[in-house]
């Protein structure tokens, strides 16, 4: 009985110890285990068992993450204040590393994007920066790519998400785009008044080729005139008339 006692308790003891280190890996996690204290491999999803105290493990989460980048102020290379933000997009592609090489390796990647983000902004000018934000963001994703890959992270992209610019930019920026709106409008009108000046000088060139069609295009015109009654109707005597008055007189 003595004996059997003993057995039983080692015996409970031991299960309840192997059940205390069943552990459940999610198919979208890696667990990373450490056997006194020493790395001894990844341990992949499904049912797994970590002997307690003798061995350690970490969760990883492989799934792509989101970080947003706090707002920056940064000055661009002609020296312009602008507040910028962004969203950065990673990936574990290495769970030992991610563990054994950095500490908290999320916070580092958010660090990281933002010193970067401040020193590629302020490698390009205000204009640059405005009309080419994907090769501003393509820019900081391979820097912090690079700078990440010892780390087991892969950067899947960057996105600048906004970019605040100072009121008295803002002002100056209105006042040119509006400069370039009336600018064009000019432009518009001149080449639509030298377009009507060509048309009419074409028509007047074939009325005074063609004898008579002055007189056609006056009675035209009357015609128009008179379905409208409430228009006053002025009528212009063409010079061809007068000189015909003119010749007959000559003639008596």
């Amino acid at each position: 009985m003595f004996g059997f006692g003993w057995i039983g308790t080692i015996i409970v003891f031991l299960v309840l110890y192997i059940f205390a280190g069943i552990k459940v890996v999610n198919e979208y996690e890696r667990g990373v285990r450490f056997t006194l204290g020493k790395y001894k491999g990844i341990i992949d999803p499904g049912l797994r068992v970590v002997f307690p105290i003798i061995q350690s493990w970490r969760r990883v989460d492989i799934r792509v993450k989101a970080v947003d980048v706090p707002d920056q102020d940064c000055m661009t290379k002609d020296n312009v204040s602008v507040n910028v933000n962004a969203v950065l997009y990673y990936q574990v592609s290495g769970a030992e590393k991610a563990i054994l090489k950095v500490e908290h390796y999320g916070y580092a990647v958010s660090q990281l994007a933002q010193t970067t983000m401040r020193d590629v902004v302020g490698e390009a000018t205000l204009d640059k920066l405005l009309a080419e934000r994907d090769a501003i963001s393509k820019r900081i994703k391979q820097i912090v790519d690079k700078a990440t890959d010892p780390w087991g992270i892969k950067i899947e992209s960057v996105e600048l998400k906004h970019i605040e610019l100072p009121q008295d930019m803002k002002r100056t920026m209105a006042k040119e785009a509006e400069a370039e709106r009336e600018k064009r409008a000019v432009i518009i009108k001149a080449q639509g008044e030298v377009l009507a000046a060509t048309n009419m000088a074409k028509a007047a060139k074939m009325l005074s080729g063609s004898k008579g069609a002055l007189h056609l295009r006056t009675l035209q015109t009357l015609n128009d005139l008179s379905s409208d009654q409430s228009n006053t109707i002025i009528f212009a005597t063409p010079i061809e008339v007068l000189d015909a008055f003119k010749g007959m007189a000559r003639k008596k």
